[in-house]
């Protein structure tokens, strides 16, 4: 029996912390917020002040990034395009060590969607 992409979302989501739009809104500036799309998604349109590590290389790239380093007890929110990624990055974060990462539901399209800031890098 084999699984899908979305069997091992599905169980991601199970293990990791989610956070909804409106929790990232009010306190993004005491998290760092980190975009896992791919940098031509990223550069049409990001959060306020996110940083761009995509996913296929996130777990190689994260301890060298500058805002990243000795900091495994910073508060994350993670994001993708819709939710699926984020929760992948997510779970992968936690195995890594930081373990106040938080995948944030409904991703760039529901926070677009409702009409919050979207900052062009």
């Amino acid at each position: 029996m084999s699984i899908t992409a979305l069997d091992l979302v599905a169980a991601a989501k199970k293990t990791i912390s989610i956070c909804d739009i409106e929790t990232v809104k009010s306190d993004h500036s005491n998290h760092l917020v980190l975009d896992v799309r791919e940098p031509d998604e990223y550069a049409a349109g990001c959060l306020p002040g996110a940083i761009n590590i995509p996913r296929g290389v996130l777990e190689f790239k994260i301890g060298a990034h500058p805002a990243f380093q000795d900091s495994q007890d910073a508060k994350i929110f993670v994001y993708c395009l819709t939710g699926g990624r984020s929760a992948l990055a997510t779970e992968a974060l936690n195995k890594l060590g930081y373990t106040h990462a938080c995948s944030m539901e409904g991703g760039f399209t529901l926070w677009k969607e409702n009409g919050l800031q979207v900052d062009i890098p």
